[in-house]
């Protein structure tokens, strides 16, 4: 039999090819791995690409999915410093314009009049902007007269003092007012609801990675040297297992985010501090399964450590049911996260967690004849820990010895 042969006919390759027949494992993978692009490109790819894309224009809130409005780009009276592409795509830039949305415009001379949007079928309210304060970043009160030559002579937010044509400054105003279409609406605060949610993905996703990390870290080494040293060591260990299981998980959240705080990173080691529990009691039961069968026996009368006899002879057999557990833990990790992001003890505002967007708006389900902007995150979540159990099973159906191809 050729090496190629071993390899496709191995255990490991007929698992591999168990999980690309299982459809509901394949979507969610598909899932997560769209979930996780999105994640990296972060700021790159969302409409409001501020930091927390909490670009706040409040005349416009609550809207529904396909609202259009015309902005106006009104520089602010302030240096912008600028970002490279990678630091934009990690962080955001804060937006050097704020925005106006407007029904009517109408130019005149060096200033601009405006119709502000107030609401569906209103006239809206009057408002009147010179126009090197719409275009430079500077304030109307340093401007100066406009002289014979037809140009507008100002100083900039620096102190620099600029000669500009009016009529280019016409032409830059005209630039600046364009037509934006929110996909999924807006919140209460008036903010982009579907950029708030991309950026959603990166907390539900990293809190799931460092909690399972963690919590594999410590559940492997409690429930190893438990199954594998026996006697008063597993006695010990299990005293702790069960003291951690008779405790409420949100109860011993609660207590370690109160120990530990409320920051972003904090949230991530207590979550993944109360899951290691069900890890250590499946790697106890799996290795006391196999620390008597011939394989360990014989790594023992060769005189091997029990590091290593550990390590690369029984950890190595129980990855099946580890990957299992962890991709459960994934998805119970995103939803305690959400659960205390909703509660006010987790991610706290303006980060866009999916469970600090469900506490925002769960109101407006009810007294608003919007009620996306609670809806949108709670489908979010449903859809994310419906993907990771999905695969969970996957491989769990994958792995099982008595699964035939």
């Amino acid at each position: 039999m050729s090496k190629l042969e071993k390899n496709i006919n191995s255990p490991g390759s007929k698992a591999l090819q168990r999980l690309l027949k299982n459809k509901p494992a394949i979507f969610g993978m598909l899932v997560i791995v769209i979930a996780v692009i999105i994640a990296i490109l972060g700021y790159a790819i969302t409409p409001d690409s501020t930091p927390n894309a909490n670009d706040q224009v409040n005349e416009i809130n609550l809207k529904p999915p396909g609202f259009k409005i015309k902005l106006l780009k009104v520089r602010k009276n302030k240096d912008i410093e600028e970002k490279s592409f990678f630091s934009c795509m990690l962080y955001g830039a804060e937006n050097p314009y704020r925005l106006v949305p407007i029904n009517e415009y109408d130019i005149n001379g060096d200033t601009i009049d405006l119709q502000v949007y107030v609401g569906k079928d209103m006239p809206g309210t009057a408002m009147q902007l010179n126009l090197a304060d719409v275009v430079y970043p500077i304030s109307v009160t340093q401007q100066e007269i406009v002289n014979n030559s037809g140009q507008l002579s100002f100083y900039t937010q620096g102190g620099s003092p600029e000669n500009v044509l009016i009529a280019d400054l016409q032409k830059d105003v005209e630039s600046n007012i364009y037509e934006r279409t929110y996909h999924f609406g807006t919140d209460g605060l008036g903010r982009c609801l579907l950029s708030r949610l991309l950026i959603g993905i990166r907390v539900s996703l990293a809190v799931g990675l460092l909690a399972v990390l963690i919590s594999l870290t410590i559940g492997i080494f409690m429930g190893a040297i438990a199954g594998y040293f026996g006697g008063r060591v597993d006695d010990f260990v299990m005293l702790i297992i069960n003291t951690m299981w008779s405790i409420p998980t949100l109860l011993l959240v609660f207590a370690l985010v109160l120990a530990l705080g409320r920051g972003f990173w904090q949230i991530f080691v207590a979550i993944g501090l109360t899951m290691w529990v069900d890890v250590a009691r499946i790697v106890r039961g799996q290795v006391m399964s196999l620390r008597k069968v011939q394989f360990v026996e014989a790594a023992n009368s060769m005189g091997f450590g029990h590091r290593r006899i550990i390590g690369r002879h029984i950890l190595p057999n129980i990855l099946g049911p580890v990957m299992v557990v962890a991709a459960a833990n994934f998805a119970i990790a995103i939803l305690i996260e959400a659960g205390l992001s909703y509660l006010g003890f987790g991610i706290q505002p303006p980060t866009p967690s999916w469970g600090t967007m469900l506490s925002e708006n769960y109101s407006f389900l009810l007294k608003s004849d919007n009620p996306f902007p609670a809806i949108v995150p709670g489908l979010a979540i449903m859809v994310m820990v419906l993907a990771f159990n999905l695969i969970g099973n996957g491989f769990r159906d994958a792995l099982d010895v008595k699964t035939r191809l």
